[in-house]
């Protein structure tokens, strides 16, 4: 079966010559099983008709954001959220430019922005323009954020002159896809039967009723792997202290504010759960006494007694059977390995997800991480920068191969 098999893709067509390939990028789209919603840029209708790729796709072809007859609205946002796949086939300078620094000033740009899926771009441009500075800049842009590039062909191009820039062929958009695409894609729904806790975001440790002791954490790896495990058939609960993510639908959210609320929820779920990721940045303090009234500014020093919180994922590692599978995180600043080996193995964990502060685009907030798993035989996997979805994809990749070893 492909690996695009089933998947919602959402394809931009930039103006840009070669967007008549786009005609035949579909039709190899819908071979492959895939349902296709194509996304046009104004200029793009130039140079294909909406209808043939409304006919190929069979679906109504999206260029504005409003219906000026009707006034629909086409919702971004949600188009966005439900694809699988992005895929933005010719792509153009100036779209590249846009999506590399935040511009929407179209729908295809707007949806880019609200995507929480991988996001693919297949170049097409003149030789100058696919040489120039400002655009090898934007492209690096764009692969910091965790989007990856299909690389141009080399051969002659539209202005007459040959070189690289040439979109690549359709059939190889497809193997380069299909390729890309995590191998948990050749496995339908395996985790089919299987309950899973996910923890995310930080928790708020109250001072009094106006301030709090907390933490930068924005929930973004845990409401991932939330989202790649109900993918693959989970049926999943997340504990997510405060954050603005939005939930993916179909997955049980349990809000709490502090560490002990966390442990409380842990504590419901974990013994039913098979799987359970711990990816919350969890308080180790929390203050001694709680003041029932705003404290008032008074001494210049002011101390603040703490005690420590309950350690969770030692509370849970202790409670663990042989048929679950526990992962931690450790976010690190310095002797990375050995710490995270050491949590590891106090803790009782089947594997651990290893990130620095110091690595660029890793870390709190961010759209990508850079992380190593590694696992209780001291098996280290180092993976390059991406996407925290194509991140949680990885994670998964090591639960179902520990299920498998049960």
């Amino acid at each position: 079966m492909s690996s695009l098999q089933g998947k919602n893709i959402v394809l931009g067509v930039c103006g840009s010559i070669a967007a008549y390939k786009s005609a035949l990028l579909v039709r190899l789209l819908i071979h492959e099983g895939a349902s296709v919603r194509v996304i046009m840029t104004p200029d793009a209708t130039e140079f294909i008709t909406p209808l043939t790729l409304a006919t190929l796709s069979k679906q109504p072809v999206l260029v504005d954001y409003f219906d000026p007859k009707t006034g629909e609205w086409s919702n971004h946002v949600q188009i966005g959220l439900d694809a699988d796949l992005l895929v933005i086939a010719p792509a153009s300078a100036n779209t590249l430019a846009k999506m590399s620094n935040g511009l929407c000033d179209n729908l295809l740009t707007a949806v880019y922005l609200s995507a929480k899926c991988p996001v693919y771009f297949a170049p097409a441009m003149d030789l100058d323009m696919w040489k120039h500075p400002a655009t090898k800049r934007n492209i690096s842009l764009l692969q910091s954020y965790g989007n990856q590039i299909v690389p141009p062909g080399n051969g002659e191009l539209a202005s007459g002159l040959s070189g690289e820039g040439r979109l690549a062929e359709p059939e190889e958009i497809i193997a380069f896809l299909q390729k890309q695409s995590s191998e948990l894609n050749e496995v339908d729904k395996p985790f089919s039967g299987l309950k899973a806790l996910v923890t995310a975001g930080p928790t708020y440790e109250a001072i009094d009723p106006v301030r709090f002791i907390g933490n930068h954490s924005s929930g973004k790896m845990g409401y991932a792997v939330a989202k790649r495990l109900r993918d693959l058939g989970a049926t999943v609960t997340l504990a997510s202290g405060p954050s603005h993510e939005i939930v993916p639908e179909g997955v049980d959210l349990i809000k709490v504010r502090s560490a002990a609320d966390m442990l409380a929820a842990c504590q419901d779920h974990f013994q039913s759960s098979h799987i359970v990721v711990m990816s919350a940045a969890v308080a180790d303090y929390t203050p001694s006494e709680y003041a029932d009234q705003k404290i008032k500014k008074k001494e210049d020093l002011f101390s603040l007694p703490l005690k420590r919180t309950t350690d969770i994922l030692a509370t849970l590692g202790q409670q663990k059977t042989d048929q679950q599978t526990l992962v931690g995180f450790a976010l690190e600043t310095n002797d990375e390995l050995a710490n995270a080996k050491g949590k590891l193995a106090r803790k009782n964990l089947d594997f651990i997800v290893l990130n620095s502060m110091k690595d660029a685009g890793a870390g709190f907030s961010t759209d990508t991480n850079h992380i190593t798993i590694i696992e209780r035989d001291g098996q280290e996997h180092r993976y390059e920068l991406k996407s925290k979805d194509e991140v949680a994809s990885d994670i998964c990749v090591h639960i179902l191969a520990h299920r498998h070893s049960l």
